[in-house]
């Protein structure tokens, strides 16, 4: 029985062909699957290919796949046009690694022109690695000439696209002063059964499968592992975990594999992989299915939703009826009519909301001496006694009306469910819990994961950025329950973002960012995987020229092959859509404006508001309308309250716009109106 494959080099060729090639392609790898003899079908050996097993088979005229075909087995490789899919195979060998084991495929070292000459003078990057060393992570033996020879990282990131993915992997972790440690494999699995082949190449069992891996890009059906995360995922920690990372460091697909080892060694126990928002929740769900997909017990033991769903649910469990839950709207509305029935009220609206939300019902206090006495936390403001008291007769009549109308909020919820955990009323549904996103985690949510399973080995496990916090206020975790002190970890290797758009991203944040229990995470060593073009960051006169001009490098990324639903063109706001539409309409291109759902349009871009972003990302971003008063917005400052606020206000600015920038995978534009957002300033820095 012929033994089928896929190469992760198949689907990215794949998503470079147009929509009718694609379709043409994908009829003749199935046609292949199911007859990989390949009968009725049109096979060429590439004649000057260095590697004898590669062959060519013709979808149509123009089209060819490249298949490495040996004895037992079959696999896609490539698919391109005629001469240019020819000259790939030509430069290219697929073969047993003599250190690792591991079945690699290696591009020609004599072929490759364009690396710079090496200057014999200047101090090597490498220097005092020997051959063997390197060769023993995975560096093939015809580049380690080229790997000595770096003089710094510039150099590094020219020669990474030429390298296997584990060898670029340590190799930029000995760049930023890490060890990587070989691994070690015993020989019967090695050569396509290693670790390291497996994250490139698939064995593929029947058409669904195949039809699977061809509609969705490699990252997405199947979601590999770098070997350098796995620690993280198979390690056993003796109280709540977290990992830090900045964006596209592979925070959630450690958080996804965890969720499944923990499933795979606890078969008797339900795992909850949860994070702040439903459309994040599904996008989690769908990554679970296709990771899982082979096994429909695993899959039935994860649960996969945002963390209001789970409180609601777990609430109607508990109770036996749906709680009815007040809008923010809703609580300022009683509020400011409350203020105006205290008419010697001195406390402006923005203030009372923040006061009640951020201490009042996060902490869910209950009673006069409690809130004297309460640390206020991430409220800088000093307030006297009596001024405290006056909030508190406005506090005590808000949750009155509430209740009145059978209202609750979500810290209500999380305090009940708290409440019957610890009271033993509940018994805990699960026995892990899986949170990505969590730096946007807030006080109610952190005291019910806690009493859920913060007290048990390996029971709660976090994934988040500090830098992309953009919903909530800083709080100490250990103050409600959950120590990750000496269980944090921080990944430094950004796997998604090219070298310049973080570079430039990573100037809008600090070198290091702490959490409120003073836990830093060190962002300075952070490191890309490869190059791309210089973010453009740009100011003009006026909208209309900025729409044009946004507009002409949109059109120009999709004549370089760019497919529109790999773009997106986010804004501050709602407010500034408008100005977005007219920038894809001068690329005369469908756009799609994205509701809460984030369900992406093929053959359109995409077009959203900064922060339901989070989670996503794209090969081409532009973000837009970055104009003074817009970012920071001015309405946000105008309603501050104290100094506190207002530096929380501008921190949250800058994590938005970071968020923006971090979409991107391969260009980046930032452009705004003069005089232009201050935070502008910080990007433009760079040039």
């Amino acid at each position: 029985m012929t033994e089928f494959r896929i190469a992760d080099t198949f689907t990215a060729s794949l998503a470079r062909l147009s929509g009718q090639e694609q379709k043409a392609a994908k009829i003749t790898a199935l046609d292949l699957q199911l007859d990989p003899t390949g009968k009725g079908l049109s096979f060429h050996r590439i004649d000057h290919a260095k590697d004898p097993h590669f062959w060519s088979v013709r979808v149509n005229r123009d089209i060819r796949l490249i298949v490495h075909r040996m004895a037992g087995s079959l696999m896609l490789v490539w698919v391109d046009h005629h001469d240019d899919a020819y000259r790939w195979a030509e430069r290219r060998r697929i073969e047993v690694h003599p250190a690792t084991g591991a079945m690699q495929m290696v591009e020609i070292r004599e072929r490759v022109e364009e690396l710079p000459v090496p200057v014999l003078r200047e101090k090597r990057l490498f220097a005092g690695r020997t051959e063997a060393e390197l060769l023993s992570f995975g560096v093939p033996a015809d580049w380690l000439a080229d790997v000595l020879a770096v003089t710094d990282e510039d150099a590094l990131l020219d020669l990474l696209p030429h390298l296997p993915g584990e060898a670029a992997e340590a190799l930029m972790a000995l760049a930023v002063g890490e060890k990587p440690v070989p691994t070690r494999i015993e020989k019967e699995v090695q050569g396509f059964a290693h670790p390291d082949a497996q994250r490139r190449f698939r064995v593929l069992h029947g058409v669904e499968e195949l039809r699977r891996a061809l509609d969705y890009p490699w990252d997405k059906w199947a979601i590999f592992l770098h070997p350098a995360q796995q620690t993280l995922v198979d390690r056993s920690f003796s109280g709540p975990a977290r990992v830090m990372g900045s964006a596209g460091t592979g925070k959630t697909i450690v958080a996804l594999h965890r969720a499944v080892h923990l499933a795979r060694v606890h078969p008797n126990e339900r795992i909850l992989l949860t994070t702040f928002s439903g459309p994040l929740a599904r996008a989690l769900a769908t990554r679970v299915s296709l990771l899982v997909s082979d096994d429909s017990s695993l899959a039935s033991r994860i649960d996969v939703s945002c963390l209001t769903q789970t409180g609601l649910g777990l609430y109607a469990t508990l109770t036996g009826k749906k709680p009815l839950i007040a809008s923010s709207a809703d609580i300022q509305k009683r509020l400011a009519q409350i203020a105006n029935d205290a008419a010697h009220s001195r406390f402006s609206l923005s203030f009372l909301f923040g006061e009640w939300s951020d201490v009042v019902d996060a902490r869910q206090i209950r009673d006069w001496e409690t809130y004297r006495a309460a640390s206020r936390l991430g409220r800088k403001a000093r307030l006297g006694e009596k001024q405290r008291a006056s909030l508190w007769m406005g506090f005590e009549a808000l949750r009155k009306s509430l209740a009145q109308d059978g209202l609750m909020t979500m810290a209500d919820v999380f305090l009940a469910l708290t409440d019957a955990l610890q009271e033993g009323r509940l018994a805990p549904p699960y026995g892990f819990v899986i949170v990505d996103e969590a730096q946007d985690l807030d006080i109610a949510e952190a005291r019910f994961l806690s009493a859920l399973a913060g007290r048990k080995e390996n029971g709660l496990f976090f994934a988040g950025d500090l830098g992309q916090r953009i919903f909530q206020q800083p709080f100490p975790w250990k103050a409600m329950g959950i120590d990750v002190r000496g269980r944090s970890s921080t990944l430094k290797i950004n796997y998604r973002t090219s070298h310049q758009i973080r570079t430039h991203a990573d100037r809008l944040l600090s070198r290091s960012v702490s959490d409120a229990d003073g836990i830093a995470d060190e962002r300075a060593e952070t490191v890309s995987l490869f190059d791309g073009p210089t973010p453009i960051v740009a100011l003009f006169d006026d909208a209309k020229t900025e729409e044009a001009e946004a507009g002409r490098w949109i059109a120009e990324r999709m004549k370089e092959g760019c497919l529109p639903e790999e773009t997106a063109v986010l804004v501050r706001s709602r407010s500034e859509i408008n100005r977005a539409k007219a920038a894809v309409r001068a690329a005369r291109i469908t756009a799609t404006i994205l509701d809460d759902t984030l369900v992406l349009t093929p053959g359109s871009v995409s077009i959203l508001p900064m922060h339901l972003a989070k989670g996503l990302e794209f090969r081409v971003v532009v973000v837009m309308a970055c104009d003074d008063e817009v970012i920071p917005l001015q309405s946000r400052i105008e309603q501050v309250a104290d100094e506190g606020e207002l530096e929380e206000v501008y921190a949250t600015e800058r994590h938005l716009l970071y968020v923006a920038c971090t979409r991107a995978r391969d260009a980046l534009w930032v452009s705004g109106v003069k005089p232009g957002s201050e935070f502008l300033d910080d990007l433009e820095s760079l040039k």
